[in-house]
């Protein structure tokens, strides 16, 4: 694995609530871009978009129990997002839990989340998860990307056949008349490493990662423009490397 250097000042944090109810799955899957009656116990990466069609709120989601939902979400969007849902399902009858801090941990390859913060690296978790183009969303990059310009649909994050949900008209067009022009990408470079959201001319970063030789990103951007740069491209699992557009 690639060495890390990233100051523990800029490490990542998240938190957990929990959703449940009479009418929590009604209200989600009004809500998220994923189908909610076919998520397990995994931890499934999923959003929640704005009415422009961009991700408002990146997360991972799972069925704990019957009618009862955990969601991780970064920490610095928790508040916002139990907002949100105040404000959604205000008339539904679910209860939200209070955001509890859960740690990210890679087990056996795959970065996912514990209670506890003993055996987790966030640094091992932040590497693994730019090289399988597990990206997370912050403060800084709420409304910045659309989902499928993030592969969010290579990862099973997305479903255009159930309905009606947030951003639905929007990414649903885009999903059957177009596609994006740029989309995520793993690369390396030289230098200092930017944080989430900078632009490096015309390529934006999702999230990246320092390392003895300068730093690894994931970003959004157009091959072409990634052509005339200075960064690397580094090969993302093979269901990422698919063409983003709707296959015909």
């Amino acid at each position: 694995m690639t060495q890390t250097t990233l100051s523990s000042t800029a490490l990542p944090q998240f938190s957990q609530l929990t959703i449940q109810g009479e009418d929590a799955e009604k209200f989600l899957q009004g809500q998220l871009t994923c189908d909610i009656t076919k998520l397990g116990l995994s931890y499934q990466a999923a959003a929640i978009g704005n009415l422009k069609g961009r991700i408002e709120f990146g997360l991972w989601i799972k069925k704990q129990a019957e009618k009862q939902y955990d969601v991780v979400i970064s920490a610095d969007c928790a508040d916002s997002f139990k907002t949100h849902l105040n404000k959604y399902g205000a008339f539904s009858k679910f209860e939200t839990s209070a955001p509890i801090a859960i740690y990210p941990c890679v087990l056996d390859e795959v970065p996912t989340f514990s209670h506890t913060d003993e055996k987790c690296d966030t640094l091992q978790w932040m590497a693994r998860s730019l090289a399988i183009g597990n990206y997370w969303i912050v403060a800084a990059t709420q409304g910045e990307f659309q989902p499928q310009e993030l592969r969010l649909h290579q990862r099973g994050g997305m479903d255009y056949d159930k309905g009606c949900y947030l951003g639905q008209e929007v990414i649903a067009r885009i999903y059957f008349k177009s596609a994006p022009k740029a989309f995520l990408h793993y690369v390396k470079g030289s230098g200092d490493v930017p944080a989430a959201g900078d632009k490096l001319e015309k390529i934006q970063v999702v999230n990246a990662i320092s390392t003895a030789q300068g730093f690894e990103a994931l970003v959004v951007a157009r091959p072409e423009h990634l052509a005339d740069s200075n960064l690397t491209v580094l090969e993302l699992p093979l269901a990422l490397q698919a063409d983003v557009a709707r296959p015909k």
